[in-house]
């Protein structure tokens, strides 16, 4: 089969590789319909995420149609059309029994690997390094779908790919993140990062009944898409992010933060930039973490900040004396998807949301170095990338 693969820092390519096989009684192989590149992805393009591999087939949002199932998967049938959630779960172990998908305990086949660098071992992650599994992702015309007893929601209503593709990541991911806010009505929430998943996280607050809430980012299509779901805007490289909060929030600070950008953070003082840039290009820290201290910095004595854009490890100058003299409560977490796929698809159903607003680029799988070209370097007005097989 065709798939993209990381041939190395900043390569990608579309090669041939081993069509997928049924290897567990609880997996299912899929024949992907459409797969998207995720701002995640592009951390392993800058070669971030440690422990890939020249050849890892590439992509963690994907759905399709199942053409082979294993005999412990009842609830699946071939050709039935799923969304694969991109968190591996095996729906029995602590973490799953208390939803929280994205930490099971029995899907990463190396975690060992990662509680070198963690500490403990997440889930397992499909196409996003072998320290979370090593599983070849779903930016291929097929794929391997284990535990897909638990993990596949089964799309039968006859909505289009589109409409229920982010299901696999980024919408949750953005619903989780409004929903660690805690949520009253009142509340003004700030969303660091106006591409797709902070979009969704906009979305969301508001869902939740968030009085305002306040988008920033330094890209104006980014912040033209913020601004038609609602959202005030904040263009950083134009104004000071603190005083602007301040002055909109009449010096008190927002409710609640959410870092929707993670770890490659930019930042528009040239020297802090270059740092942080440094250090991180030099490997003496992974993280840039300009938008966790701004965030921490931006919120409210008392309030919460909620982090769902991805760290991979150790970072520098983190405002400790910040969140813990003031009571602010941090909250992270990779999405539990599992626990979010039901809820949210009815209400994309019910014309609450649809999540194919953030789309701006349809190319072929074939395609798919271009597609990131575009996506990481924000051509073409780039908002987010869907590929087909």
């Amino acid at each position: 089969m065709k798939a993209n693969c990381w041939m190395g820092r900043n390569t990608v390519e579309v090669r041939e590789t081993p069509d997928p096989k049924i290897l567990n009684s609880r997996d299912a192989i899929v024949r992907i319909t459409s797969t998207a590149i995720c701002g995640s992805d592009l951390h392993l393009l800058d070669g971030y995420v440690p422990t890939m591999k020249k050849g890892d087939v590439l992509g963690h949002e994907f759905m399709g149609e199942v053409v082979d199932v294993g005999p412990s998967v009842p609830n699946l049938r071939i050709g039935d059309r799923v969304v694969v959630p991109f968190p591996i779960a095996c729906g029995y172990c602590t973490a799953c029994a208390h939803e929280m998908f994205s930490l099971c305990e029995n899907s990463n086949p190396n975690a060992g690997l990662a509680e070198r660098f963690m500490g403990h071992s997440p889930a397992g992650v499909f196409g996003f390094s072998h320290m979370l599994g090593g599983y070849p992702g779903g930016q291929a015309e097929y794929a391997r779908v284990p535990f897909a007893d638990v993990g596949p929601i089964k799309i039968d209503n006859g909505l289009p790919d589109e409409k229920v593709l982010f299901l696999s990541d980024i919408l949750p991911t953005g619903w989780m993140g409004a929903e660690m806010c805690d949520i009253k009505p009142g509340d003004v929430i700030a969303v660091w990062g106006a591409g797709p998943v902070g979009q969704f996280a906009v979305a969301s607050a508001y869902l939740m009944g968030a009085h305002r809430v306040i988008a920033i980012d330094r890209f104006p299509y980014r912040l033209e898409i913020a601004e038609r779901a609602g959202a005030e805007t904040i263009n950083y490289e134009e104004v000071d992010v603190q005083e602007a909060l301040l002055d909109m929030t009449a010096g008190r600070g927002p409710d609640a933060c959410i870092d929707a950008v993670g770890m490659e953070a930019h930042y528009p003082n040239p020297a802090m930039y270059a740092y942080d840039r440094t250090k991180q290009a030099a490997r003496m820290e992974t993280d840039r973490p300009y938008v966790l201290r701004e965030a921490i910095m931006a919120c409210r004595n008392g309030g919460i900040v909620s982090v769902i854009g991805v760290y991979a490890g150790f970072l520098d100058k983190f405002p400790m004396g910040s969140l813990m003299n003031r009571s602010l409560t941090l909250r992270t977490g990779q999405c539990h998807v599992q626990r979010y796929l039901r809820p949210l698809l009815r209400r994309i159903e019910n014309g609450e949301i649809d999540p194919s607003f953030v789309i701006t680029h349809r190319l072929p799988l074939s395609d798919a170095a271009r597609g990131y070209d575009l996506f990481k370097n924000k051509l073409d007005g780039c908002n987010k990338v869907v590929l087909s097989a």
